[in-house]
Order: C-alpha cells, then structure tokens, then sequence
C-alpha cells in the first residue's frame, strides 16, 4: 500500500515538461501564408506566445485557427505586450503555414485593420542552431 500511496504522490507531484521544438519540424520554412480573421484569445508566455482566432470561410462558417510567435522577450524588444491583442481585434496574419496542414501557423507579421503592424519571425526561417528568435 505504501509504495501505490508514494506512486501516486510521485505521479501529482511532478510538473509537466514541456520541450521546446525545433520551427523545421512544425512549419514550412520556404512558404508564407496570408490568413485573415478574428482574436479570440493571445497568451503572452513562454516558451512562445500562442494567438487564437477565428477565420470565416468562404461557405460562411468558422474555422479556429492558432498561430505562435516568439517569447515574451524577443516579442517586448518588437513592441509587443501583453495586450498586444485582444479579443475581438480583426486581424490579417502573414506567417509560415504548418507543415501537417492543420489551420495553425508561424507569425512573421500581424497587421490591424488601422494598418498597424506587429513583427514576429523574420521572413527567413530561423537556423537550427537560432531557433529561439
């Protein structure tokens, strides 16, 4: 009984992990992609902030979308804060697309409708050995 007692506290005690991945194993490098649409929700943490929005599809119905950029740190250098975005916000995203062709992508700019921008990744893939820009 003891040692089911001590693997349970084990299994609720320890912290999930989670790993950093490699921008070449989730995005293709040599595409951009223009996707327009809807925030509903931005998360301005580590290891990477993740954007959700919505794109209305040519049929009239909604298609969610997810779209990562950097961290924080590389983000506040470009201008951008917590509230960079905020839910409601009509947005036109260029990124690259995601290579399993899921409605997920890489952010390399966000341009408001009043015409402001926002830089995430350069238009050049980052190296395998500069993955965290």
């Amino acid at each position: 009984m003891r040692k089911l007692l001590l693997s349970i506290a084990l299994c609720l005690g320890t912290p999930t992990v989670l790993a950093h991945h490699s921008f070449a194993v989730h995005f293709v490098d040599n595409k951009t992609i223009e996707v327009s649409g809807t925030v509903t929700a931005f998360r301005f943490s580590n290891p990477h902030g993740v954007l959700s929005f919505d794109v209305k599809k040519d049929d009239g119905s909604i298609e969610q979308w997810r779209a990562e950029t950097n961290s924080p740190n590389v983000l506040r250098r470009r201008g951008w804060s917590k509230d960079s975005l905020k839910a409601g916000d009509s947005i036109t995203l260029l990124g690259f697309p995601s290579r399993d062709g899921t409605p997920y992508m890489r952010i390399s700019k966000v341009t408001f409708a009043d015409g402001h921008e926002l830089i995430g990744q350069g238009l050049s893939a980052p190296s395998a050995d500069n993955d965290k820009e």
